[in-house]
């Protein structure tokens, strides 16, 4: 069976996958991770666009806070499809959150790496 949104070319295609987009972003607005990770990079966003002293480094210190944003949303959608798939507990299913948590934790750790380099440098 062929996904009905897959024929879609052009405007609207680029109209849906707008859509879409921002029905993520609502839905990761009623994550509590989602909604402290957003807090913080309200914060740090601006933070190291005035601490950064050139371009590159005001790349990497904001990239570093959106990159935790963008793996909190894979992380959600992970626990999601988990979800979905079955409420029961399984060793599968926990291994995979565990997963996906950990790697929320890795770029919360990546943050507080490049934020010491760059602003140490």
């Amino acid at each position: 069976m062929q996904n009905a949104h897959k024929g879609k070319t052009g405007l609207r295609r680029l109209l849906n996958a707008a859509r879409y987009s921002l029905d993520g972003l609502v839905a990761a607005l009623s994550e509590d991770a989602f909604r402290q990770e957003l807090a913080l990079s309200a914060v740090l966003i601006p933070l190291g666009l005035y601490l950064g002293s050139t371009g590159i480094a005001r790349a990497l210190l904001v990239g570093s806070v959106l990159l935790v944003l963008m793996v909190e949303l894979l992380n959600s959608a992970i626990e999601a499809a988990i979800d979905r798939v079955s409420l029961e507990d399984h060793a599968l299913s926990k291994r995979a959150k565990d997963l996906g948590s950990a790697a929320v934790m890795v770029s919360l750790a990546n943050v507080v790496a490049v934020w010491l380099i760059v602003l140490a440098g």
